[in-house]
């Protein structure tokens, strides 16, 4: 266990993978290529789970995420986007059906 812990600390782009998420899969594919022995997805979660390992997902933010203009959006956008359609004005609520009057 501490063999695969070690690899896993280096990151799945030191084992070719292209991002810095570790999946099931992923662990599944390093512990056939460490010890050469297979796993199910499912045996590879209790055996991490066995271990004290915890399934966590990570925060999905873009990179190049703008705080300021998400802010500026939220203030200047978005109550216009809100707005309700003003009382006694014709029309339908369904997007798909015509005005009936």
């Amino acid at each position: 266990m501490e063999r695969l812990e070690r690899n896993l600390e280096r990151g799945p782009l030191a084992h070719g993978w292209p991002d810095q998420r570790w999946t099931l899969v992923k662990i599944k594919t390093l512990i056939g290529r460490l010890f050469h022995v297979s796993y199910t997805v499912e045996g590879t979660w209790l055996l991490l789970k066995w271990h004290g390992w915890s399934w966590q997902q990570p925060v999905r933010r873009a990179i190049e995420r703008n705080d300021e203009a998400v802010e500026l959006w939220k203030k200047e956008v978005w109550p216009r986007v809100r707005q309700r359609p003003q009382p006694g004005v014709r029309g339908s609520p369904s997007r798909t059906r015509r005005d009936s009057r």
